[in-house]
C-alpha cells in the first residue's frame, strides 16, 4: 500500500491547514480531508472529500465539515485525486460559490 499526504498552508486563516491523505494499491483509494475549524464556513470537508472521490470514479464521500472521508475504484487516479481537491480549494479562493455540503 502506498500513502501520499500533502499538506498545503494557503494562508487562508490564521494557522490555516488543509491536509489531503491518499493511501491506495491497485485496486481502491481513500482519502481523507481536514479542514481546521477557522475555514469550515468556506471550505467543506465533505464537499473537498467528493471532489477527490469524483477524481477516482468514487461516489459520495462523508463526514463532518472538519473532517472527512472519500474513495473510489482506480487507485492509479490518486494524484488526480489530489489535484482536483487542490483545484476545488483554488475556486473557491477566487471567489466561486463557498463549499459547504448546505449550499449543494
Amino acid at each position: 500500500m502506498l500513502c501520499l499526504e500533502r499538506s498545503e498552508n494557503k494562508t487562508l486563516g490564521i494557522g490555516a491547514i488543509i491536509r489531503k491523505l491518499a493511501c491506495f494499491d491497485e485496486s481502491k483509494t481513500g482519502l481523507v480531508v481536514g479542514v481546521t475549524d477557522d475555514l469550515t464556513r468556506v471550505f467543506d470537508a465533505v464537499e473537498l472529500a467528493r471532489a477527490g472521490a469524483e477524481a477516482l470514479g468514487g461516489k459520495g464521500g462523508g463526514g463532518q465539515p472538519e473532517f472527512a472521508q472519500a474513495g473510489g475504484p482506480d487507485g492509479a487516479k490518486a494524484e488526480t485525486a489530489l489535484a482536483a481537491i487542490v483545484d476545488r480549494i483554488g475556486a473557491a479562493q477566487a471567489g466561486e460559490p463557498a463549499l459547504s455540503a448546505g449550499s449543494a
